[in-house]
């Protein structure tokens, strides 16, 4: 048996089909804001749990530019944004006081 979806229509008025269109691009817009924000998070962590402190630090600084740009931009809520760079700034600072506590 086939797959259970049903078939999506083509729009009849030209006006549909370029919506279509434009609906495409967008999504794929999108979908690569979105990608790269999330991208930019997860090297923060990844340089706060193998403890470099002076990486963390600069990809954090790259992070926030990216984070506030798609933020603008409607990818995500802006709320979302200032939520997630705050989290980042608490682990990068707490990787600061780590180090200055161990030394």
């Amino acid at each position: 048996m086939a797959s259970t979806k049903p078939k999506k229509k083509n729009p009849r008025l030209a006006s549909g089909r370029k919506r279509v269109r434009q609906d495409t691009k967008l999504n794929a817009a999108n979908t690569s804001l979105r990608s790269k924000y999330r991208t930019a998070v997860k090297n923060v962590e990844k340089a706060v749990v193998a403890g470099d402190k002076t990486k963390a630090a600069e990809l954090f600084a790259k992070a926030q530019s990216i984070v506030d740009s798609v933020a603008d931009k409607g990818i995500f809520h802006k709320n979302k944004a200032s939520r997630d760079k705050s989290r980042l700034a608490a682990k990068v600072k707490g990787l600061a006081l780590a180090e200055k506590a161990a030394a």
